[in-house]
């Protein structure tokens, strides 16, 4: 995907750079509110040139539940991944955003419940509504310096 992609070609030019994905925090219950928690235990430590600590969340069968423990010490680079990294209230704190669209909303969700079970059906079209009302409020997309396609979830 794009973040492992970005990553990669980061890591030419510096020698850390980690990837912290939404998902590791966001639940079906907590789309984004999640926030306090992501700058406490990862962006204020690198911030002050401290370790990153957090419990991930980990989506096994679409379900959240608690998973690893990752730390990592600041890096060169963090690519925040996820459909809310470039949230108004933090987005002064970024020095890239970019806006990754896939097909439309029935090929993303096919492919996702492709890819995590058709459990997963209903929450994700619970997801997508929360979307639709999320990213026009926050002005997200408009806010992003790039825009490109990507490849479909999963692949």
């Amino acid at each position: 995907m794009f973040a492992a992609a970005l990553q990669s070609e980061l890591l030419v030019h510096y020698s850390r750079v980690e990837t912290v994905a939404c998902d590791d925090f966001a639940t079906w219950d907590n789309p984004v509110a999640w926030w306090p928690e992501l700058r406490s235990a990862v962006l204020d430590p690198i911030s002050h040139g401290r370790r990153a600590h957090y419990r991930a969340i980990t989506w096994a069968d679409g379900t959240p539940s608690p998973g690893k423990q990752r730390s990592f010490p600041q890096p060169d680079v963090l690519i925040l991944e996820g459909v809310s990294s470039a949230r108004r209230r933090f987005a002064h704190h970024l020095t890239v955003a970019v806006w990754v669209e896939w097909g439309d909303d029935a090929a993303r969700l096919e492919a996702a419940v492709t890819r995590d079970g058709e459990q997963t059906r209903e929450p994700l079209m619970v997801w997508q509504s929360f979307e639709h009302g999320w990213f026009p409020i926050d002005g997200t997309r408009q806010r992003c310096d790039l825009h490109t396609g990507g490849r479909s979830p999963g692949n």
